[in-house]
């Protein structure tokens, strides 16, 4: 655990510039701890070229002997395991030889390490009785201290060499994005030698009483309140959002700016989001690897300085029903090793050109492969945040806002390269304050995938979920759209006087084929849906038929084409997804009936246990005989808490033997249709009668804290 530094006066210290990254092996500690040639080794690597067993002691060496002057006492291999978060086998540094302790960590412990791989998801790629599995260094993404633990960032494959993580995918997917992206740029510049994407990662979360959490079993087995009637008082208000920060919340954003600093996590932006409780951080962009390292780092380092403050770190898709869920906002783009943004608009008509020509590839690989995009976030967290409240739907769109959406449209039409200016001035008619620089797009909260200026945002990912799987697909659709454009260009040469007359037309014809992605109205809109279908867009919503897309022969293609994925691995990710499924909605549905039957319903028969009482008292019987033939409110009250107690029962019966005929389903396909199909709707309807119980029975005979405590507590 992080040790909170704090000033003599309690409060944390503030931010200081040279704290940054003081506790991550990044090149300028390289630098004094290496040799040239170690140096110049760990570069190669990171090219591709393998590392002589020499120099990995040197680094090892020289990686101990850092990680111990900063107060280390073991290492570990941090890896991503299909789990969506991250894990570590920790080791100590020291070796007994004789009966004496020695320091010890060689190149070999370095660059491998072994864990259990039957003891995490695989898809049936590993059983029980074929459990190693291996994890080796990304020399990419650089090693840190956490707590008094050396992590050095991993990939993690079985014994026959198969993907068991994240992130061995996404370092393929980028590889192959920038073999594919540097021949598109070729045709615009010279000297550029990688193309990379980039990414900054927007996290929301929620902030509740630790207190309040430790009395609710459903937000601490599942992360999100499977009952609880509405607070009279939510978001209707709109007074959060920006607001200031409670005096708390403060304190624990100091914090975690200060350690998210030291571990080179480049935390830029705090405030308040849209729903109480609710907060937001976010760092500036880096090369996306790192960035979905550092993003993992960061929701653990929510949660574990959330609690030394007295709060908890809710990281749920959606832990409240009725306001804002959290999702993590994907900006992505493409740099060059020149230092250029490819998404950025041209100042020439050469950029301009270059400009246009990346949009119609983006554009072209949303399209093409929509669904598998779709797929990567549907989960059965987002399942509940997606479609409402600032959210966007899951029909998957992209945004391109007015003035770019009219470039495009006029490019299609005419074969003359459109201007597009950056930037353009709004007056707000006052002398005194200055004219703003008015973007060249609006931004959409309604949309999944939306240009923003230099940048696209994938809005559609949830809060808790990792970011990799959305990355790999884009990474490699564009790869694959890039390639395309590529053959059909030079295709056209000879049809066309000059290059850039034959870029156009490929270009054009891009921006028409994928024109049905393109939308920048209302997602919410009845009629979007409609739209949606007549285009021929995905507008399913049955997360687990949306999840066959990771196996249609379009995905194998893309993926097995390119070395990222096997078809085996795809199918392999798929019934881990299933499973997954169908095992969250498990817990919750267990989670959901051990409340009512311990602590919701045993309170409403006890308050309608005191009802009858209070009818059957003389005062009662003679006001029922001045009243009839009207019924008495209590009667009245007393008939309606009845008729949710027995839809309660009933539902709680029908649920049992639901699960139950589930669990004799011979496949995992038949049990998320399953899920998706019967056991959402009997959950649905038990929320629906137990908060209409919590309306109508006193606060003192209910023990959970109620929405309004959890939603306005922190001050």
């Amino acid at each position: 655990m992080i040790t909170k530094t704090t000033r003599p006066n309690g409060t944390s210290t503030r931010l200081r510039p040279e704290q940054f990254g003081e506790l991550v092996f990044h090149r300028e500690v390289m630098r004094r701890y290496l040799s040239e040639s170690a140096l110049e080794a760990i570069t190669r690597w990171e090219r591709g070229e393998p590392i002589s067993p020499e120099l990995a002691d040197e680094i090892a060496n020289a990686l101990r002997q850092w990680a111990t002057e900063k107060g280390a006492t073991h290492y570990t291999h941090w890896f991503h395991p299909l789990t969506g978060l991250t894990a570590e086998k920790h080791e100590n540094f020291f070796e007994v030889y004789g009966g004496k302790v020695l320091s010890g960590f060689n190149g070999s412990e370095l660059l491998q390490q072994e864990p259990d791989a039957s003891s995490f998801p695989s898809g049936g790629l590993r059983s029980t009785f074929e459990a190693r599995g291996y994890t080796a260094w990304d020399p990419t993404s650089p090693p840190f201290i956490y707590g008094h633990t050396l992590c050095i960032p991993s990939v993690y494959v079985s014994y026959d060499g198969h993907a068991l993580d994240y992130k061995t995918p996404l370092l393929r997917s980028i590889e192959a994005l920038n073999q594919s992206m540097k021949k598109v740029v070729a045709l615009f510049y010279k000297g550029v030698e990688r193309v990379y994407p980039t990414l900054g990662i927007e996290q929301e979360f929620f902030l509740i009483e630790a207190e309040h959490f430790a009395k609710r079993l459903d937000l601490r087995l599942t992360g999100r309140t499977l009952i609880g009637a509405a607070s009279p008082r939510g978001q209707q208000l709109e007074d959060h959002y920006f607001g200031s920060i409670p005096e708390r919340v403060l304190s624990f954003y100091e914090e975690l700016e200060i350690e998210a600093w030291r571990l080179g996590i480049p935390l830029k932006t705090r405030h308040n989001e849209v729903a109480p409780a609710q907060y937001e951080c976010a760092p500036v962009f880096e090369e996306l690897n790192v960035a979905i390292d550092h993003n993992q780092l960061l929701m653990d380092l929510l949660q574990r300085t959330a609690r030394r403050h007295g709060l908890e770190c809710l990281l749920h898709e959606k832990p409240f029903a009725g306001i804002n869920g959290s999702g993590k906002h994907n900006n992505w783009s493409l740099s060059t090793d020149t230092g250029i943004n490819l998404l950025s608009v041209g100042k020439t008509p050469k950029e301009n050109l270059r400009f246009f020509s990346i949009l119609s590839i983006i554009l072209k690989a949303v399209y093409t492969h929509a669904d598998v995009l779709r797929a990567t976030i549907a989960t059965p967290g987002n399942e509940h945040r997606l479609g409402g409240n600032e959210a966007p739907p899951a029909i998957l769109s992209v945004f391109l806002g007015k003035a770019v959406s009219e470039a495009v449209e006029a490019l299609t039409r005419a074969s003359e390269l459109p201007q597009l200016k950056d930037k353009t001035p709004l007056s707000l008619l006052l002398p005194r304050l200055p004219h703003l620089l008015r973007d060249n797009t609006d931004r959409n909260r309604t949309a999944p995938f939306a240009f923003t200026g230099n940048k696209f945002e994938f809005r559609a990912v949830g809060a808790s979920a990792h970011c990799a799987p959305a990355m790999i697909v884009l990474n490699a659709a564009v790869a694959e759209a890039a390639e395309e454009f590529v053959r059909a260009v030079e295709a056209r040469r000879a049809e066309f006087p000059s290059r850039e007359k034959a870029i156009l037309s490929v270009v054009r014809d891009f921006l028409i084929e994928s024109s049905p992605i393109r939308f920048d109205g209302n997602n919410y809109a009845a009629e979007w849906r409609e739209e949606a279908e007549k285009r021929g867009l995905s507008v399913s919503f049955h997360v687990p038929k949306v999840l066959k897309s990771y196996i249609n022969p379009a995905t194998i293609q893309l993926f097995a084409s390119r070395r990222i994925l096997t078809e085996t691995e795809l199918h392999a990710r798929y019934e881990v997804r299933l499973e997954r499924y169908v095992k969250a909605y498990g817990i919750e549905l267990h989670t959901l009936l051990d409340i009512l039957r311990t602590q919701l319903l045993p309170a409403a028969l006890k308050y309608q246990s005191d009802l009858a009482k209070l009818l059957e008292s003389p005062a009662l019987k003679s006001l029922a005989m001045v009243q009839a033939p009207e019924k008495l409110s209590q009667q009245i009250l007393l008939e309606r808490l009845q008729s949710h107690i027995q839809g309660l029962w009933h539902g709680i019966e029908e649920a049992e033997a639901r699960w139950k005929d589930l669990t004799a389903l011979p496949s995992i396909e038949e049990q998320a249709d399953a899920v998706y199909e019967h056991i959402r709707p009997i959950m649905t309807s038990l929320r629906q009668h137990a908060d209409a119980v919590e309306t109508l029975i006193p606060a003192e005979v209910y023990s959970l804290p109620r929405y309004a405590d959890m939603l306005f507590a922190v001050r």
